[in-house]
């Protein structure tokens, strides 16, 4: 039996951490090295990096700290990639087949796209057919406006032209191996993700199902796996304020009996 996956994201903003609110507010951590470090040691299953810059500024302004700055955002990964060992899937800025190349050549095992495929369609089925559909997974944000389920893209600013049903339905058929399906509405409000969605995705999607959006307790990742057949659930905030937060998820998840990795440390000998 495969295992249920926890999955950290590491939201990038400007070259700083950072946490989000509702896709629009943006409270900064600071550096994002020391906390992949972490997460990388708490043998976290995966990791996903989103690139969230709205320029191209990264330039953090701060000489005081002991990382230096990245003048993009594949140098901060370069830097990453030396310290994260578990699979790597990158999100962010990705336009075509080259920077899908690029990513890969940096370190990624797969890439994360959101709005490229709403302007060509074609590149869902060109990155499947050229690195394999594991390598590729699409990110769909969504909106509950009244009764329906309403899809954002370009960082949750442009309503799509899709309905939910009818994009997933596309995104699969292209050749997609995963979706990431992220609730705006519960971004980062500790409330728990939203059931109904991720049951309506579960059952249309089938290709394996990421969740994430809400999650504010280790109760939450336990609703989402009793209710439904997701392979894995993402989070990011609940993971920036302890230590040893995804050993500590790990470790909840495994007493309760769910089926994922038995939480360890692995420990990393700096050169």
């Amino acid at each position: 039996m495969l295992k249920k996956r926890l999955i950290p994201i590491i939201l990038i903003k400007n070259g700083l951490l950072v946490q989000s609110k509702n896709f629009q507010f943006h409270q900064q951590l600071g550096h994002p090295i020391e906390t992949v470090r972490r997460l990388s040691e708490w043998c976290s299953d995966e990791i996903i990096y989103l690139d969230i810059t709205r320029d191209n500024n990264y330039y953090t302004g701060r000489e005081d700290h002991k990382y230096k700055n990245f003048d993009s955002f594949l140098s901060i990964i370069k830097e990453l990639a030396k310290i994260t060992f578990m699979p790597i899937t990158l999100g962010g800025k990705i336009k075509n087949l080259y920077d899908v190349e690029q990513r890969f050549k940096y370190g990624a095992d797969k890439v994360c796209l959101n709005s490229a495929p709403y302007k060509d369609l074609k590149i869902i089925y060109q990155i499947a057919k050229e690195f394999g559909s594991q390598a590729l997974v699409i990110s769909v944000d969504v909106r509950l406006i009244g009764n329906e389920y309403v899809i954002f893209h370009e960082n949750g600013n442009l309503k799509s032209k899709y309905k939910l049903k009818e994009w997933l339905k596309i995104i699969r058929d292209n050749g997609a191996g995963e979706v990431l399906i992220k609730s705006m509405d519960r971004d980062g409000q500790k409330r728990g993700q939203d059931l109904n969605l991720i049951k309506i995705v579960d059952k249309e999607c089938k290709i394996p199902v990421i969740t994430a959006g809400g999650t504010g307790k280790w109760e939450d990742f336990c609703e989402v796996f009793n209710e439904t057949n997701v392979s894995a659930v993402a989070a990011s905030n609940i993971f920036h304020h302890s230590d040893q937060s995804m050993y500590d998820a790990k470790k909840y998840l495994y007493k309760k009996k769910f089926s994922v990795r038995k939480p360890e440390l692995i420990s990393i000998i700096k050169k």
